[in-house]
């Protein structure tokens, strides 16, 4: 009987903890979501919190006006893609480079990959910045600041957004594998390349899912870097977002909301469009992402 009381406080205890934090991080969602459908009388009321006395899609119409939302949702997949597909591709390579060979200088590279980490954006943005205008100027004709090819390049040399956590996962991913399936692929005749590609790569297909996924959402919600060298070039969800204030009274004029004014509602509604295609996304893979990171978890031979 005692234990019983215990496993039951003992449950009780886990489940009151995870109520807690699931109302931590879905508080500011559902009151994003109530406050999309909620016309300007309703914001403005005092009796009115949750549940909007009239339903309204105004809030709904002049975000997707002030965001452009046809062409800047369709350039931020892409563009969020390209980049998370370069990261993982460098990422796997990486992570196999540094799970299963001993060469010079090893330790100190992985070191130094550590401290990329540590090292805050700012510091290392300012560089980055002057390299490639530096190239930029010494090449007559080309255009590096305003397109994708900074942030590509970056991404393809392992030094995309949060690129060493993305290695580190790879990296204690592939020491779990056994070595002896690559020594049998090597007595075979196959090289290095081949076991990469025939065997670490098929044993890996959830650990990739998961670096893809968190390069995705990480490049999706990268706003200062993107900033600092696109300049505006391509038009991203997340960047029209952080300035929905200054592109608003110029929008509304497109929709019947001439005259109104900037709001809590129009502000949450963008928040939560810009959001959605993530949640919608870790929707449909949530299954294998979770398999993923279980995954990492499993020990080797």
């Amino acid at each position: 009987m005692k234990n019983k009381a215990i496993r039951f406080i003992t449950k009780g205890s886990i489940y009151f903890l995870l109520i807690c934090i699931c109302y931590i991080y879905m508080l500011p969602l559902l009151r994003m979501i109530s406050s999309i459908f909620m016309p300007e009388a309703d914001i403005i009321d005092p009796a009115v919190d949750w549940i909007p006395r009239t339903f309204s899609i105004m809030n709904i119409r002049v975000a997707f006006s002030v965001l452009d939302i046809r062409e800047t949702l369709v350039n931020s997949v892409w563009y969020s893609a390209l980049l998370a597909g370069a990261q993982t591709f460098v990422s796997a390579l990486a992570g196999y480079a540094f799970a299963r060979f001993n060469f010079r200088f090893k330790k100190v590279l992985f070191v130094l990959l550590l401290a990329t980490f540590i090292m805050p954006l700012p510091v290392l943005l300012i560089p980055r910045w002057i390299m490639f205008v530096s190239v930029q100027t010494a090449v007559p004709g080309l255009q590096l600041i305003g397109t994708p090819i900074p942030q590509t390049l970056m991404a393809i040399l392992g030094q995309g957004v949060n690129s060493t956590i993305l290695i580190l996962i790879f990296y204690s991913f592939l020491r779990l594998i056994p070595y002896s399936l690559d020594e049998a692929a090597m007595i075979d005749g196959a090289s290095a390349w081949q076991v990469f590609w025939h065997i670490i790569i098929k044993m890996s297909l959830t650990t990739i899912l998961v670096v893809f996924l968190f390069s995705f959402v990480w490049n999706w919600n990268e706003t200062t870097q993107t900033a600092t060298f696109l300049r505006g070039g391509i038009r991203l969800l997340p960047m029209q977002l952080s300035m929905f204030e200054g592109l608003f009274y110029g929008a509304v004029l497109d929709t019947d909301a001439q005259g109104a004014m900037l709001n809590e509602a129009y502000r949450l509604t963008a928040t939560f469009i810009t959001i959605a295609p993530l949640l919608i996304l870790y929707g449909f893979v949530q299954r294998f992402f979770i398999a993923g990171i279980e995954n990492t978890g499993i020990t080797g031979e």
